[in-house]
């Protein structure tokens, strides 16, 4: 039943199941991130809705053309901007978050002076540059060009940008029947961001994850105690094919893998604060398993391993 169905400038678009489809983004075109664009019956949902206007609308577009419907939902997983910039493309749809995603959005992602902003995001673009050049690490450095790709995107599609916010709000469940399915929404806490949304079609045992579930990447971190509930919660749920918020779909191999890094980097963490090592000692003499030095992420995992040896020296104190 899988198959590619469509490639744009944004994404390439994939029938992963009857009626149920993944935008899987090209890195560096101005998607950024993954959606989901799901067949209720007599009208769609779609699961995030990118980086960027430009992409947002290709999103809606390609929904409407193979579906023959029109959006009614729009689910905001988390308020991050590649998630959530192309929130404007679905002005007429409900647009869905939990409450704390709201909340956060409205706070972090604001819209200041068009010329400010554009300054200000110049600045950033310059500094990643600087950042490229100077990096000997071919990881990072690969990292850190498709971080400059993708804002390069954002600066381009500024001029339009308009931030569109959720207006129906849940906490922990909220449950969407159409037609011809239904789907599940479920945030069981805040584990990349203060509050992680899933959707789930029970039927078809797919779940679109968010940032909770990447590949092959060092995602940043809010809670890692949370994060780590949260996939154990998930991977009691059935669930047989997972989309995830960066890189490619696959099966229950990739839950067993975030899981395991997640609980890589909880136990050395805490391993190394019950040693008392310093976070400097700690960071230079660890070794990085094999299977995580290739992963992208501009922080690298040294970047998530200060971040969860400082939230357990904070949690101890």
């Amino acid at each position: 039943m899988e198959r590619l169905i469509n490639e744009t400038d944004f994404f390439k678009l994939y029938s992963i199941s009857e009626g149920v489809y993944a935008a899987i983004a090209k890195p560096g075109k101005g998607a950024w991130s993954n959606a989901g664009i799901v067949d209720l019956g007599d009208e769609i949902i779609v699961f995030d809705s990118l980086s960027t206007p430009s992409a947002g609308y290709e999103l809606r577009r390609q929904a409407e053309l193979i579906t023959s419907k029109r959006v009614k939902y729009l689910i905001n997983s988390h308020y991050h901007g590649d998630h959530v910039f192309g929130n404007q493309a679905f002005l007429d749809a409900t647009i869905i978050s939990t409450v704390i995603t709201k909340k956060y959005f409205k706070e972090r992602n604001k819209l200041q002076d068009l010329e400010i902003e554009r300054k200000e995001m110049e600045k950033y673009l310059v500094s990643l540059k600087d950042q490229i050049e100077s990096n000997t690490d071919e990881i990072i450095q690969s990292s850190l060009t498709n971080q400059y790709n993708e804002m390069s995107k954002v600066l381009a599609d500024l001029p339009n940008l308009r931030l569109v916010l959720p207006k129906v709000l849940f906490e922990e469940k909220l449950i969407i029947e159409g037609s011809k399915r239904k789907v599940e929404l479920y945030c069981f806490g805040g584990g990349h961001t203060p509050s992680d949304a899933i959707m789930f079609l029970p039927n078809e045992k797919i779940a679109f994850m968010g940032d909770l579930l990447t590949v092959n990447l060092h995602v940043p971190i809010h809670n890692p105690e949370v994060f780590y509930s949260i996939l154990i919660k998930v991977k009691e749920m059935d669930i047989n094919t997972f989309v995830p918020g960066h890189g490619n779909y696959g099966n229950k191999q990739l839950l067993k893998i975030m899981t395991s890094y997640l609980s890589y980097l909880i136990e050395t963490s805490k391993e190394a604060i019950g040693r008392n090592l310093p976070l400097d000692s700690f960071l230079s003499h660890t070794t990085i398993p094999e299977q995580y030095r290739e992963w992208n992420g501009i922080n690298g995992v040294k970047g998530n391993l200060t971040k969860v040896y400082n939230f357990y020296c904070n949690t101890n104190k």
